[in-house]
């Protein structure tokens, strides 16, 4: 009887062998999708060929610009970068970077904190409040420049810094709340509970928990708020006049004008200009984009 078995049984085994490994055969004979890949090298080189113009352009003197190759690199110099740093670039950075601080700082937190009471609130008033920071995503930014510039104009801020942050903190809070609170709303409720029971006030759930939990998020808002008030040029050009106030983008279309015939010089400025940017993206892309997923995708 019990020879009998041992054979059926060993030969169960390799036919379930075998039949994992037909099941298996597929997936190790894919047909690889040949033609996603090369649009997708097609669409690197869209992408990287400009890029790679304004680096080797401001590389080059003026008299190379009209004579040699665009593409091509010839005798390269930093007399560009050396020029863009002579004419108050330092100052515009600088200038740039108190705006973005001091910006993204209060925005985050604010939207934090608005975030916290709309999901965690009990009032009806909280839920209208939610729906006002929606309405705020459907505001164009264009559509609200002229209120803007009046405000500004009575609060005595017109051509200051200042003038720069209020703006930018405030188009900057809707999506910010809608991404944390689609964060926190994942938060198990036992978590509440139990520092509940602990005896932990609101404001202590707030920031030793939820903050802790929604870091992620917290540096995905930081980081796009950031790239957008670095990039920001139309508050800049309406609310500022002084040349001691000027910011990156409006630096650059000023440079346009003390540069005339001196591309190298004005992509020299840009290059300058776009190293922060690359910074800010290579620390949080992760983050980024895993942030606006989870913010957009529920």
């Amino acid at each position: 009887m019990t020879s009998t078995l041992e054979p059926t049984l060993t030969t169960q085994a390799v036919v379930q062998g075998s039949s994992r490994r037909r099941t298996r055969a597929p997936k190790r004979f894919q047909r690889r999708n040949w033609v996603g890949g090369l649009m997708g090298w097609v669409w690197l080189a869209i992408i990287i060929l400009p890029l790679y113009y304004v680096v080797i352009t401001s590389l080059k003197g003026q008299a190379d610009y009209f004579t040699t190759n665009p593409l091509l690199p010839a005798s390269p110099t930093l007399d560009n970068y050396a020029l863009v740093l002579e004419n108050d670039f330092v100052l515009y950075f600088i200038n740039s970077v108190i705006v973005t601080v001091g910006s993204v700082i209060p925005a985050v937190l604010l939207s934090f904190m608005a975030a916290y009471g709309v999901v965690r609130g009990t009032n009806r008033l909280l839920g209208s409040v939610n729906t006002l920071f929606l309405l705020g995503l459907s505001i164009p930014l264009q559509a609200t420049i002229i209120p803007v510039y009046w405000l500004i104009i009575q609060m005595n801020l017109y051509d200051s810094l200042i003038a720069l942050m209020l703006p930018s903190i405030a188009f900057a809070i809707p999506v910010s709340v809608l991404v944390l609170s689609n964060f926190m709303r994942d938060i198990p409720k036992e978590l509440f509970e139990s520092m509940k029971v602990d005896g932990a006030s609101e404001w202590a759930i707030m920031w030793r928990l939820v903050f802790p939990l929604t870091r992620p998020a917290v540096t995905t808002i930081a980081v796009y708020n950031a790239l957008n008030v670095w990039n920001g040029f139309l508050f800049p050009l309406i609310l500022t006049q002084s040349p001691d106030k000027r910011v990156l983008p409006l630096s650059l279309w000023a440079y346009q004008d003390e540069f005339t015939v001196n591309t190298p010089a004005i992509l020299a400025a840009v290059v300058l200009s776009a190293i922060p940017l690359v910074a800010i993206y290579i620390l949080g892309r992760r983050q980024l984009v895993s942030g606006l997923t989870a913010g957009f995708g529920k």
